[in-house]
């Protein structure tokens, strides 16, 4: 019995570890993104997924780690999901794109451009 308890409870992290994570709600990404193109390249022994992208007619690079690959060109739906403005005007931003099958993968600005 204790045996039976013991492995239960050695189990405990492993199933809270893969619960899912809550679907994303289409209604909260409302930033229009599109993708003009995409590429994959090696950057310090890691795939990264790179886009270029327009959002609010803005042209920016956004950056994705861990993704091997190519997203299709297109129109996207997205969220901003963190952003810092510094005192000397620089700034840090991800977004959060919305897929059709709504599964979402967040995107560092790397770049911007006119």
């Amino acid at each position: 019995m204790k045996k039976v308890l013991f492995s239960m409870l050695l189990m405990l992290p492993a199933l809270a570890w893969a619960e899912k994570k809550p679907a994303a709600n289409p209604a909260d990404y409302t930033v229009a993104v599109h993708v003009q193109s995409s590429q994959v390249i090696d950057r310090f022994q890691m795939a990264t997924q790179l886009l270029d992208v327009i959002i609010d007619g803005k042209k920016y690079e956004l950056e994705a780690w861990h993704s091997f690959d190519v997203l299709p060109v297109g129109d996207y739906k997205a969220k901003k999901s963190q952003e810092k403005i510094f005192p000397n005007h620089d700034y840090s931003r991800r977004y959060e794109l919305l897929f059709a099958d709504g599964t979402t993968r967040s995107y560092a600005v790397v770049g911007e451009s006119e």
